[in-house]
Parts: C-alpha cells; structure tokens; sequence
C-alpha cells in the first residue's frame, strides 16, 4: 500500500488493481482493512481505528483513493464529493484513438444491477442519469492511445461505458468491449490526480498517483 498524503483529518493512498475499497460480497479483505492496520501500527492505537470511506474505484483500476481519518472530515468530504468540489483525473489507455483529439461527452447512462453494468445513450431515457466528462488525448503507443479524463459526473462506470459509446474501450475492459483481457486482470485505467480544498485546514492539497509499472504504461505516459 502507498500513502500518498497524509495528515490529522485524511489519508490519500494508490490503490492497485485487484483491491477492493470496501466490503462487498466476495468476502476479500479491503483497501480501508489494510488502511486501518497501517494507522493503528504506526501510531500504536489501541482499540478500533476510524477510517471513513469518501468514495470508490472499480476493483479493476488503479489509482488515489481518499480516506477521512476523522468523522469532522469525514461528513464535509462527503458533502464535497457530492457538489463537484474534489477534483479528479484520469488517465485511460484505449485500444482505438477516438475522432477528436480533444472533446466533452455528453451521455445519458442507465445501470444494469444484475450485469453490473451501464450503458450509454444519446438521448434521455427512462430511469438514466445524464453523465458528463472531457477527455483529451495525451499519448501514443503503436497500437494504442492515452486519453486525460477530466469528470464532470459521478456516475456508475462512467469513464467505462462513456469511452466505449464512442469505439474506444479501456484496454482490458473486457465488460465494455476490450478485445482480450489484461494479464494481471486489470483494465488500464488509473485515477491519476486529486485535487481539493482540505476540509477543515482549508489548504490546497494535490495527490499524484505514479503510473502503474508496466512496461505499455511507462512506454505511453507523458515523460
């Protein structure tokens, strides 16, 4: 586990794909377990340790994922997640080079809870959320691309199924129309940066994730 940041009230960590934030019904021990045993080691804790889960990644991605420390932090990153205050990127590899070197995708997705999948309409339709991210390409391999992802939207898989509608699914989202799995199980997605106001120092914080090592993701990435 890499700790990106950390002080009193938060603790930003890069979670590698195959990690799941919080429980679900594999039973697999989690992100927010492994991040609990760090804090009550190095600061010798006794008891339970508080760690408050702010929001999620796909077990498949990497990437920062922010933990509130404090139940004061807690309650006001919930708040700022839900506005639009925290900032997020992320960069993607694609298997094909979408039309436009930079573009904002407007999508209306609906949620399948069976599949646990969306998809992804021009149009409204019954019971869909209207989603929204800007993308720019920022890299090249032979065979693939590299887009930024700038979210406007939270939405269930919304970098997934919004870059899928457009023919350019993640590279090893095989959920989403990739053509062959990754080897390590991952999708080649990464949430890359964070960006907010800290909740209660009010300072600036700025979280950098170091790209996966990988020898197509060192080849790709901005140098």
């Amino acid at each position: 586990m890499e700790v990106v940041y950390e002080d009193n009230h938060i603790i930003i960590v890069s979670k590698r794909s195959g990690e799941i934030v919080q429980g679900d019904k594999t039973g697999d021990r989690t992100l927010a377990d492994d991040v609990k045993a760090y804090i009550k080691e190095k600061y010798a804790k006794p008891g339970n340790v508080f760690l408050g889960v702010t929001h999620r990644l796909d077990r498949p991605v990497w990437g920062l994922v922010v933990f509130a420390k404090t139940s004061k932090s807690l309650s006001r990153l919930n708040d700022m997640f839900r506005n639009g205050e925290v900032h997020k990127t992320y960069w993607a590899i694609c298997q094909n080079t979408p039309e436009q070197p930079e573009a904002t995708l407007t999508h209306w997705l609906t949620r399948n809870e069976k599949q646990n999948k969306s998809y992804a309409y021009d149009k409204e339709v019954p019971s869909s959320k209207k989603a929204v991210l800007h993308y720019k390409i920022i890299g090249h391999s032979e065979r693939y691309t590299l887009v930024e992802i700038e979210l406007m939207t939270g939405r269930h898989h919304q970098i997934r199924c919004q870059l899928a509608k457009i023919g350019c699914p993640i590279k090893g989202d095989l959920k989403y129309g990739a053509k062959r799995s990754n080897p390590d199980g991952s999708i080649s997605l990464l949430a890359r940066m964070v960006e907010f106001v800290h909740p209660v120092s009010k300072e600036k914080i700025h979280a950098e994730s170091d790209v996966p090592d990988d020898k197509l993701w060192r080849e790709i990435s901005p140098k």
